[in-house]
């Protein structure tokens, strides 16, 4: 088991922060949280949030204040061992990954966990084929279909609180969940807060889930391509490009710090 109150190395790639940390890491760091009712922020960056966070004010704070920063993305790591980083295989954390790891510890220890997201049936739909696979879960979910700016947004926190988690999920997507938790942060009680994008998606099975092997051999993004390519084309194959001052600010550094 990791201490978790260490902080992990933080290292900057691209521009952003992030923290090189390994599932257990993450999990022992929102376990402590947890028994110690304080609430903590993990926010995650990939490409895609790397091209978005600095056009988006709001998750710009976000990321900002949060405790810890995943690094989902294997081109990140690979990205940061050509800078002379040292990262691996171990540092990529992504929800794919440490999903049944997190449900175990969440039902064994009797987390109280939250999620916020999904089309209207899908989140219950995950929350059946997941708590079959770990029995006395205690899960709850709301679609995430609701106006953000408008009174459905205080019924959404009401319903949050009555349920006093210790782990809330926000899965609406980049930057859509990240601006929501900015906006509703100081309203919602305390605990530990994690945007997870379109996960709960998979567990449903709305969404084909990529296996496991891509990710292990860093081909995760052109399976999931493959399998939506309309959506997914300007994040591959336009966004990245966007990145290139950054990457050549890495490059420099690497080249020309002592």
């Amino acid at each position: 088991m990791t201490d978790p109150a260490a902080s992990p190395r933080r290292i900057r790639l691209l521009g952003g922060e992030m923290d090189v940390m390994t599932t257990g890491h993450l999990l022992d760091f929102i376990g402590a949280r947890v028994a110690a009712r304080r609430p903590a922020l993990i926010a995650n960056h990939n490409l895609h949030s790397l091209h978005l966070w600095r056009r988006t004010p709001a998750m710009a704070a976000l990321y900002a204040r949060a405790d810890r920063i995943e690094i989902d993305s294997t081109p990140l790591i690979a990205w940061g061992r050509l800078m002379g980083q040292d990262v691996g295989r171990a540092h990529r954390v992504t929800y794919l990954d440490w999903r049944e790891a997190f449900w175990s510890r969440a039902a064994a220890e009797g987390w109280r966990v939250f999620h916020l997201g999904c089309a209207p049936g899908v989140g219950e739909k995950a929350v059946v084929a997941i708590t079959d696979r770990h029995p006395g879960l205690k899960l709850s979910t709301l679609n995430g279909f609701f106006d953000v700016t408008g009174p459905g947004n205080d019924a959404v926190l009401e319903t949050i609180h009555s349920h006093q988690p210790h782990v809330l999920l926000v899965g609406m997507g980049m930057p859509r969940q990240e601006i929501w938790i900015e906006a509703n942060r100081d309203r919602l009680p305390p605990c530990v807060i994690m945007p997870i994008g379109g996960a709960l998606a998979y567990e449903a099975g709305a969404v084909a889930t990529p296996p496991r092997w891509t990710g292990r051999l860093g081909v995760e993004w052109l399976w999931r391509f493959a399998t939506e390519p309309k959506r997914l084309f300007h994040r591959y194959f336009v966004e990245p490009w966007a990145l290139a001052p950054q990457a050549a600010g890495d490059l420099r550094r690497r080249l020309f710090t002592p």
